[in-house]
């Protein structure tokens, strides 16, 4: 049995999220659909991470179990013959046995896209936060650094899959502006339920003066939802990065 790990590129706007669902097209669903129409062969891809309904990503791991005998520098190539436009096999390797695409990774980083702007951009409606009140990037910026280290950060999760600790350990939480385009990124060794949302959120309210950066830390003190900023829409989130060991993680960093 081969064990083999995908680079993935998708657009998520069609999709309920990455996993499988009884009654909504996902993205896995999708892919092992493709996977069948290559091998075979029934399988279940396992994904990094659960992207929500309507998020992207630059770059997702997936590995899956098989039996078949195509070589892994193929498959991209045949995957992307089976796979819908809007979601592209990168690369593939093959993964140790015991790889494991959520179990395995080192730690992964989110992307977030504003668009501060009067006017819209149809052609980024869902693939960014269309904002049309001014922004300052300044107050943002110090907003973010407040997320950096490990923390808990039950304040800025939504209620969804239960996990057992929601302290994480925030390596960074950047604000960068070019002209229209605000991206806030967000790196950790794990996220909880729209955690990158909530944070984005949040540091909106401080620029809106709604809350202060400094006030930040005692709200996370709090683990009070309710204290922090809304949850930001999902059209501006993107999976961007995932780190692995081994050569997982030099496929990831091609």
């Amino acid at each position: 049995m081969r064990n083999i790990a995908l680079r993935l590129r998708y657009d998520g706007t069609a999709y309920h999220g990455w996993q499988v669902q009884k009654n909504d097209v996902t993205v896995a669903e999708t892919v092992e659909n493709a996977i069948f129409k290559l091998t075979g062969e029934r399988v279940r891809v396992t994904g990094c991470g659960r992207t929500d309904a309507g998020v992207h990503a630059l770059r997702y791991c997936a590995n899956f179990k098989t039996e078949c005998s195509i070589p892994v520098e193929k498959m991209p190539l045949a995957l992307n013959s089976r796979l819908p436009e809007d979601i592209a096999c990168v690369a593939a390797t093959e993964a140790a046995e015991d790889f494991n695409a959520i179990l395995s990774c080192v730690k992964k980083e989110y992307t977030y896209r504003i668009i501060n702007t009067r006017i819209p951009d149809p052609f980024e409606n869902m693939r960014a936060w269309f904002y049309p009140a001014p922004l300052n990037a300044d107050i943002m910026k110090r907003a973010a650094a407040q997320f950096v280290g490990t923390h808990d950060f039950a304040a800025v999760r939504s209620v969804g899959t239960e996990t057992r600790t929601t302290v994480r350990t925030v390596y960074w939480c950047e604000v960068e502006r070019r002209g229209e385009l605000i991206e806030v990124r967000v790196c950790a060794d794990g996220f909880l339920y729209n955690m990158v949302r909530a944070i984005v959120g949040t540091i909106v309210y401080c620029s809106e003066g709604k809350l202060k950066p400094e006030d930040i830390p005692g709200l996370l003190d709090t683990r009070d939802r309710r204290l922090t900023g809304p949850t930001a829409p999902p059209q501006g989130l993107y999976l961007s990065r995932v780190w692995y060991d081994g050569p997982v993680g030099e496929m990831m960093e091609r």
